[in-house]
């Protein structure tokens, strides 16, 4: 039996994580055992309780109960306290997803105890280490024995990094392996988005008209007083002039801001606009039946403009660079930044020529999480 910890801490890991669970549950629970630890990252861990019922992932068997903090703050935190964990459970491998604070602060603490590394989401790169994110997936996937990248772009970015195809003669920390596995969250998109009906949101929302879906909640978008009302007046003048509903999730600390805006008349608009519904924060099950039946999608987050892809959605992307650059490159996502203007055109681009996009297969088959579990096992007798 391989024995391996999942590490999860923010929103997005705890998503991936459900995609091998399940598969775990499914196909593979006499060969490998999972013992999943929490961070605690949460401002509110009854999110975090949330999403385990929800999306069926196994409880967690410890919790670190980091809280939130200073970059430095949470990587010495997870360190000090991951580092008892590893040492008593003694596991074959560390699996850990995406780029955050708690992956490179596991990832640091393993390596030095000679624990291998399982990287989802490798060879990831925006190519700007002004984002912590990229400092975090660079370190992890040299740190990393098995590694796995969603995309072509991941897998050439490893190979530049100086990472060499491994024939399988033996796995180690230098002599990793590497493979192009698909998107986990693909998996997940097409695995809860085909519960998802146009019932289930009129139910839920009481959404019955054509919508748009908006998300927002980096601080370059947020706590930026222009580039906020930038955004707001854009959305406004994109629903007046298509008489669209806006459907907006949105964070109480991003409504917190609205409400608390300088310009008052463009705060009072955005609150009591006939065509803008503010929904409160939404579960990654709700937001994939939002992004399913919604016209296109405005976001800032990574997440969601992966998922707008799955489902073949339009996605204008409010950040200036994406790591997922072949989004870009399909023409089905446009980066607009916070440039008002930028936003309704492109906007009326794509909601004219919505049916003309193709959505082309980018992101592996949707059995990505098989695919992983597999070459662990194989991997396992190499080592």
């Amino acid at each position: 039996m391989i024995k391996i910890i999942t590490l999860v801490g923010a929103r997005p890991q705890l998503i991936k994580a459900s995609a091998i669970s399940r598969e775990i549950k499914k196909s593979f629970h006499n060969q490998i055992e999972e013992i999943i630890v929490h961070t605690g990252q949460h401002y509110d861990e009854n999110m975090s309780n949330v999403f385990f019922q929800e999306l069926e992932i196994p409880k967690e068997k410890y919790n670190l109960q980091v809280g939130s903090g200073s970059h430095a703050f949470q990587t010495a935190n997870i360190m000090l306290k991951f580092e008892k964990i590893l040492i008593d459970e003694k596991p074959d491998y560390l699996l850990l997803y995406g780029d955050t604070n708690s992956t490179i602060a596991a990832a640091l603490t393993a390596a030095k105890i000679f624990i291998p590394i399982i990287h989802i989401e490798a060879g990831v790169r925006g190519y700007n280490k002004n984002f912590p994110e990229e400092i975090n997936r660079i370190l992890t996937d040299h740190l990393s024995t098995l590694l796995f990248t969603p995309t072509i772009s991941g897998y050439e970015s490893l190979e530049k990094e100086g990472f060499k195809f491994n024939e399988a003669k033996k796995i180690s920390n230098n002599n990793p392996a590497y493979y192009l596995c698909g998107d986990i969250m693909y998996d997940n998109t097409l695995f809860f988005g085909q519960k998802m009906s146009r019932t289930y949101l009129e139910d839920k929302f009481n959404i019955k008209k054509s919508y748009c879906l908006l998300t927002m909640h980096r601080p370059s978008n947020v706590d930026d007083p222009r580039n906020l009302a930038n955004i707001l007046n854009a959305i406004i003048d994109i629903s007046e002039k298509h008489d669209l509903d806006i459907i907006f999730p949105v964070h109480p600390r991003t409504k917190n801001v609205i409400e608390h805006l300088a310009d008052k008349v463009l705060s009072n608009k955005i609150l009591n606009h006939k065509n803008i519904k503010m929904l409160p924060p939404a579960s990654f099950i709700e937001m994939i039946a939002l992004e399913k039946y919604s016209e296109i999608v405005i976001t800032d987050s990574g997440g969601v403009q992966k998922e707008a892809f799955f489902l073949e959605r339009p996605c204008l992307i409010m950040l200036e660079e994406t790591p997922w650059v072949e989004l870009i490159d399909s023409g089905c996502a446009k980066l607009v930044g916070s440039d008002k203007e930028l936003i309704k055109n492109e906007f009326d681009n794509f909601y004219v020529n919505a049916d003309k996009l193709l959505y082309e297969n980018l992101y592996g088959d949707g059995n990505s999480s098989n695919f992983i579990l597999n070459k662990i096992v194989e991997c396992n007798l190499l080592k």
